[in-house]
């Protein structure tokens, strides 16, 4: 009798994570620079190239770093929400375009609008490994100190706007 029930736990224990696994969503995978600093970096800057932009240049402010490629289908679906947000004014957007060719990139967006402050070139990917990036798009929030205190993998919709970033971003604006 023994021998049959130990395989039955075993299953059932199993059966258990595998439920567990089911419910949680695969967009919010937890990221260890969240409550961190952001990565440093300096790089050059899309529409003007031989001008820098730095990390340490957002500091005092809140903004949104969005990770994007013309090459990305998700992120011509996120698009035109990110176009109505810098239209706001609610929150500065800057644009890390990742792993893509200039003048594509510069098609791309004189195509589909530009929300970005500023755009800058990640053209080897180094800063999306610094800042963890798993694909494209991806969007951080962070806070007048450069930390950290967001991070959307896949494309920002109008559900996450509302129910997280909208919200966050009013509660770090008001901080001092």
């Amino acid at each position: 009798m023994m021998r049959y029930l130990m395989p039955l736990a075993i299953f059932m224990v199993l059966a258990v994570f595998l439920l567990v696994g089911l419910t949680l969503n695969p967009r919010q995978v937890p990221s260890p620079l969240i409550d961190k600093p952001a990565p440093k970096f300096q790089l050059n800057q899309l529409h003007e190239p031989e001008k820098i932009m730095s990390s340490d240049d957002n500091l005092g402010k809140v903004w949104m770093l969005n990770v994007w490629a013309s090459w990305c289908v998700a992120c011509r679906d996120e698009h035109p929400l990110l176009v109505q947000l810098a239209n706001s004014g609610v929150i500065p957007i800057y644009g890390l375009n990742y792993k893509d060719e200039r003048n594509t990139a510069l098609q791309w967006l004189k195509r589909y609008g530009d929300p970005y402050a500023i755009s800058i070139v990640d053209i080897d990917g180094k800063v999306g490994i610094d800042y963890g990036v798993y694909g494209v798009p991806e969007t951080y929030v962070i806070d007048k100190k450069g930390i950290i205190r967001h991070k959307q993998i896949g494309p920002v919709t109008v559900d996450s706007l509302k129910k997280t970033i909208l919200p966050l971003i009013k509660e770090l604006q008001n901080q001092a």
